[in-house]
């Protein structure tokens, strides 16, 4: 038996379900899990199935059963194969918990991922990579030299065969060009409650604004800074006493926890991307 799971979405119409659930009854699939959003705003439908197909039964089986609904429907669509464990590749600077978290995470089991390298334009992560035997690289950004440092990352997140990218609390901007090849598949946590407080030192403008509640956003990279879909997010709430070292200090609970949950979330095929805005199916 091979575990599979399919997202789709479309126009909403009468009969998408039915159709979908009808082949995979032909390929003698057992339904599993199911999940589906009609967003009445823009009449577009949403859904995730996971299910068990027998032996014999590959991906490219699959897609053949599903073409013709998926072509009945104008449905965008994905067929992941649960055997493969995703391969992640994550970029870090100085501050380390979220890192730390994730790795945690993944060694427990609670994550289903395999990390394929770490890379830093810092020099601090390297003990922590060579104690959980993942590959490191040091690629300091040089003033004037971020196109070439950019195209290194590049080239050791393809020899990793990656299939996301997680910035954990690295600090610097992708370029426009990196962003957009990447599309879907970066991840960062900000250490801020987006839309409020883009950019540098988000706990800064945060004190200097009086907030009560500060948080945290695992949200995809685009080009547009810090404006990308937004996958999960969290908050914890602050007083008028607490000093902005304070809130530094109880913002990277609150990163660490929404970053793992945002990238279970995506390893999981749980969101589906549309106009800038996400469906994340428990």
């Amino acid at each position: 038996m091979h575990d599979f799971i399919l997202t789709l979405s479309c126009a909403d119409k009468p009969g998408i379900v039915a159709g979908v659930t009808s082949e995979l009854f032909g390929l003698g699939a057992n339904i599993a899990e199911s999940n589906q959003f009609w967003d009445k705003d823009t009449d577009k439908f949403f859904m995730r199935i996971g299910f068990t197909a027998p032996d014999g039964v590959d991906k490219d089986a699959v897609e053949r059963a599903l073409k013709p609904v998926i072509e009945r429907f104008e449905m965008k669509t994905a067929v992941i194969d649960e055997a493969r464990v995703p391969r992640i590749v994550i970029l870090v600077s100085k501050f380390d918990h979220a890192m730390l978290h994730l790795l945690y995470q993944i060694k427990v089991g609670a994550l289903r991922a395999e990390v394929a390298a770490i890379i830093s334009n810092h020099e601090d992560a390297r003990s922590i990579a060579q104690a959980e035997g993942v590959p490191f690289y040091h690629l300091p950004v040089a003033k004037g030299q971020k196109a070439e440092q950019e195209a290194e990352v590049l080239k050791i997140i393809k020899a990793a065969d990656a299939d996301l990218v997680v910035l954990a609390r690295y600090m610097q901007i992708l370029s426009d060009q990196l962003s957009t090849r990447l599309f879907g598949k970066v991840i960062n946590i900000h250490h801020s409650f987006l839309p409020s407080f883009k950019g540098a030192k988000p706990y800064h403008q945060a004190h200097e604004r009086g907030v009560k509640l500060i948080g945290a956003t695992a949200h995809y990279v685009t080009p547009d800074l810090d404006e990308g879909p937004i996958i999960e997010q969290d908050v914890i709430r602050i007083t008028h006493s607490d000093s902005i070292e304070d809130m530094v200090r109880l913002g990277k609970d609150v990163e660490k926890n929404v970053l793992a949950r945002g990238l279970r979330s995506h390893i999981e095929d749980r969101v589906i991307t549309y106009e800038n805005k996400t469906v994340v199916f428990d």
